[in-house]
């Protein structure tokens, strides 16, 4: 069976609070385990790996346009 970890600790591994790892887990981003209904809430490994794959944002290219000139025409 696979280690199940608590709140306080999930929120420590992700660096966020556990007011907003409860925000993500009432809103349907990252799965839970909870044996009883209003009892202890716990996560697996595996669940906050899929929340943080969730959370990645690829970065964007950064654009060359240094200057706000326009550039020069080529008339001859």
């Amino acid at each position: 069976m696979e280690k199940l970890i608590t709140r306080k600790e999930a929120a420590e591994i992700l660096g966020i609070s556990i007011a907003t790892l409860d925000a993500a887990r009432n809103n349907g981003l990252i799965s839970y385990v909870q044996y009883v209904e209003n009892g202890c809430v716990y996560f697996t490994d595996i669940a906050l790996q899929e929340y943080i794959a969730k959370c990645t944002r690829r970065a964007k290219p950064v654009e060359r346009n240094g200057t706000y000139r326009k550039p020069r025409s080529t008339k001859v």
